[in-house]
C-alpha cells in the first residue's frame, strides 16, 4: 500500500501518519522530519530550508525532489508531508512511473484555521531531544522542561501565530488545484481532521479502501 496523508500545518498528520504506519505495516516517510534534521546538522540543505521554514513559506520544489527521489524505494510507504502542489504532485507521479509504482490513496485531513492555530501556537519543543508538548493537550509535568531528558523547551519560530496565519494562506492558495488533481485520479479520500487523535485515526481506518495485512 502506497499512501499520502495531506493537511494543512496542525492538521495532525504526523500523528496520523506514525499511527497509520504502524498499523498497516508502512514505512513513513515525513519531509518535515527530513528537513529538520538537515536544520538541526547545517548542513548546505538545512540552511537553505530553514530560510524558509522560518518565513513561513514553502520550501522551493527543486530543493524538496532532491530528497523525495532518494525515499521512496520501498513498496509499502506512507508520504507525509510531500506532494503540497500541483507540480510536486505531477513529479512525484512521474518518479513513482520510473520506479513501477502507484499510489493507492491521498488522504485529506479536513480542519478549520482556528483550530490550526490553537494546535500549533500552543506547541512547544524540546532543544535535546526533539520530544513534542503541547500546553494545554499534553503539557510538560514541570514548566518548560523535558519530562524525557530534562531540557528547555522552546516555540519554534514556525509555530508564532503570526507565521501559522501566513502558512495557512499559503496552504489554502495552493491547496485546492491538488485534491482536484487526485480526486480526477480516484485517488482523493477526505476524512474530518478535527478531535482527539484516536477518533481521527478510527475514521481513517473506517474509510481506507483497504485491509490491514
Amino acid at each position: 500500500m502506497k499512501v499520502i496523508l495531506f493537511g494543512a500545518p496542525g492538521s495532525g498528520k504526523g500523528t496520523q501518519a506514525v499511527m497509520i504506519g504502524e498499523f498497516f505495516g508502512l514505512k513513513r516517510i515525513s519531509l518535515g522530519d527530513i528537513f529538520r534534521e538537515e536544520v538541526k546538522k547545517s548542513t548546505d540543505l538545512g540552511k537553505q530550508v530553514k530560510n524558509f521554514m522560518d518565513r513561513g513559506e514553502l520550501v522551493p520544489d527543486d530543493l524538496v525532489q532532491r530528497v523525495i527521489d532518494a525515499y521512496l524505494n520501498d513498496e509499502r510507504f506512507i508520504l507525509d508531508g510531500y506532494p503540497r502542489n500541483l507540480n510536486q504532485a505531477k513529479a512525484l507521479e512521474e518518479t513513482l512511473k520510473k520506479k513501477g509504482k502507484d499510489l493507492d490513496v491521498f488522504i485529506y485531513l479536513e480542519i478549520d484555521s482556528q483550530t490550526i492555530i490553537e494546535r500549533l501556537s500552543k506547541r512547544r519543543v524540546c532543544k535535546g531531544c526533539g520530544a513534542n508538548y503541547h500546553l494545554e493537550n499534553m503539557p510538560p509535568k514541570k514548566d518548560n522542561v523535558c519530562d524525557l531528558c530534562g531540557k528547555e523547551l522552546f516555540q519554534r519560530d514556525d509555530d508564532k501565530i503570526e507565521v501559522i496565519k501566513k502558512r495557512w494562506e499559503v496552504f489554502i492558495d495552493r491547496s485546492q488545484q491538488l485534491l482536484d488533481f487526485y480526486e480526477k485520479k480516484g485517488k482523493l479520500l477526505k476524512v474530518d481532521g478535527s478531535g482527539d487523535k484516536d477518533k481521527v485515526f478510527q475514521r481513517i481506518k473506517e474509510k481506507l479502501p483497504c485491509q490491514k495485512l
